[in-house]
């Protein structure tokens, strides 16, 4: 009897145990995605208690989060590194428009078609859309695989994929982070239109490497998965387009890239690339107010290799030149009196 007495007692003993650590664990776990809700670690709009009105230095695949809503800007640039050296500023001067920088590096078609919707979620009459549109796009994979780490939750519309995100271990450092940020005396904060010149960068890098790597011709063979007749991501962007509003001038960019990087005529790797851009061509059409600024076109420019980094990032001379056509094709688009399609 005593024995057993004692077994039982143990055992609810144990039972008790359980369960406090249960509700613990619980209680822990609700008051941190409580508290990590309330901070909005990436500034998100989706808890503005919080909200600085600024970009805490971070990396351009979070501080989209916050740029991309700015209530500053009425105009977007998206892309990756192949028309990051665009400056916002030189469009803004150009047009009146106030542009902000959303391009990410490392990023496809399923990342900048994300972003593309963040803005267009918090800017849904905007001045100006600028998308570009590189070899990237081509791909036949309707999935849109991403290469690099993106935070898709971030930009989702519904809660649930948020609430999900917020209980990643890095998210949960950005919580602590901002704190300290929002406590601190002096916040350092980041550009807020989204420009960074990662000209420096290459400074760091071996010249001779860059040179072959340059003027390398690339292979006359399509790339395997982007030879087409599908393209997805164009099929996404076209049904994205078609719901921004038909006053809103639209600017497709083909960034330049280095006369080595341009695939000899009539080989299958032109004829490739062709039906790709004709695709995004189309897609842009399901827009009324659109144009197309082709940068890939065979030019001087574009065999001079003074103006490039490597084969597909070209320098600051060409970026300005390439922000004035964006902003010339701009401002005739707002100029039309009827919304027939540019391209």
């Amino acid at each position: 009897m005593i024995a057993g007495a004692s077994h039982r007692g143990t055992g609810r003993a144990w039972a008790g145990f359980a369960r406090l650590f249960v509700g613990t664990a619980a209680g822990l776990f609700l008051g941190y995605l409580a508290l990590a809700a309330l901070v909005d670690p990436y500034d998100s709009g989706r808890s503005p208690l919080l909200s600085a009105g600024a970009v805490r230095q971070q990396g351009p695949r979070t501080a989209a989060a916050w740029r991309g809503r700015d209530p500053a800007f009425a105009g977007a640039v998206l892309g990756n590194s192949h028309i990051q050296l665009v400056e916002p500023a030189r469009l803004t001067a150009a047009t009146g428009i106030p542009f902000v920088q959303l391009s990410v590096p490392a990023t496809g078609p399923g990342e900048q078609i994300a972003l593309l919707g963040w803005f267009l979620r918090h800017h849904p009459r905007p001045d100006a859309l600028v998308l570009s549109i590189d070899d990237l796009w081509c791909s036949d994979d309707p999935a849109l695989p991403n290469e690099k780490p993106f935070p898709f939750w971030l930009y989702s519309p519904d809660a649930l994929p948020y609430l999900r995100g917020l209980l990643r271990w890095p998210v949960a450092q950005e919580v602590v982070g901002r704190l300290g940020w929002l406590a601190g005396p002096r916040r350092r904060t980041a550009r807020p239109d989204g420009f960074w010149d990662y000209g420096p960068d290459y400074a760091h890098l071996d010249p001779d490497r860059l040179h072959a790597s340059r003027e390398t011709p690339v292979p006359e063979a399509a790339d395997p998965g982007r030879a087409g007749p599908d393209f997805p991501a164009a099929d996404r962007l076209g049904a994205l387009l078609a719901g921004v509003p038909p006053q809103t001038p639209v600017v497709m960019v083909f960034p330049p890239v280095y006369a080595s990087a341009l695939p000899r005529a009539g080989s299958p790797r032109a004829r490739a690339e062709a039906a790709c851009r004709a695709a995004m061509r189309a897609a842009l059409a399901r827009h009324p107010r659109s144009d197309v600024v082709d940068g890939r076109r065979d030019r001087a420019a574009l065999h001079d290799p003074v103006l490039f980094f490597d084969r597909t990032h070209y320098r600051h001379d060409l970026a300005r030149a390439l922000a004035d056509e964006i902003a010339a094709s701009l401002n005739g688009l707002r100029s039309r009196t009827s919304y027939a399609p540019g391209p």
